[in-house]
């Protein structure tokens, strides 16, 4: 017999999992993340389809008292504007962005920017695990130190500006779809059990 605090947690786990929001939420995010780690794609109908479903449900069932139509297009909003910036400084693809925004679609305006959060803390665990996994350690210290020597600091220290990492010493792309699945999941597990 399971221990009733234990038998609680995974009841309440199991009603996030079986929430038609946040259940199709999470099979979208898990969809999205076994694309993007295949082919580094995010299918532009399987973003459509959820921000849609997402942006009907939410506003017919919504998680807040008196909630509108503005509530899922306001998460949507936010998903977009927070990763749209690093997709300009093509740190991040279109997809993942989309990704996010449909996200918010699900999840309002507040839950997507601490969801986005909890993605980049994910991306940034998964980054290293993704490092140590291809090999790439040696590559990765190399890419500090030359920071370090010719970066921020080292212009501090008098080295000579126009030095940087070179494209050549990247240590790959993460399927950041894997992230923000991760990120959202584990920020929805908690808040489901009271913790955030």
């Amino acid at each position: 017999m399971l221990d009733p605090e234990l038998a609680a947690m995974l009841d309440l786990l199991g009603r996030l999992l079986l929430n038609a929001r946040t259940g199709t939420l999470l099979a979208l995010l898990l969809l999205a993340a076994v694309y993007d780690c295949r082919s580094h794609r995010i299918p532009n109908w399987l973003v459509a389809s959820g921000a849609v479903y997402g942006l009907i449900y939410t506003t017919v069932a919504p998680p807040i008292m008196h909630g509108t139509v503005f509530f899922p297009l306001s998460g949507l909003a936010v998903g977009f504007s927070l990763f749209f910036p690093l997709y300009l400084l093509r740190a991040m693809g279109a997809g993942d962005v989309k990704l996010l925004a449909m996200t918010g679609a699900f999840l309002g305006p507040l839950d997507t920017f601490y969801c986005a959060l909890a993605s980049a803390i994910a991306g940034g665990a998964l980054s290293l695990v993704w490092i140590l996994w291809n090999g790439n350690a040696p590559r990765l210290l190399q890419s500090i130190v030359s920071l370090a020597q010719f970066g921020p600091v080292g212009a501090v220290a008098g080295a000579p500006a126009g030095y940087g990492v070179s494209p050549k010493t990247s240590l790959g792309k993460l399927p950041y779809a894997a992230a923000i699945a991760v990120g959202t999941g584990g920020y929805l597990s908690l808040h489901q059990l009271g913790m955030v």
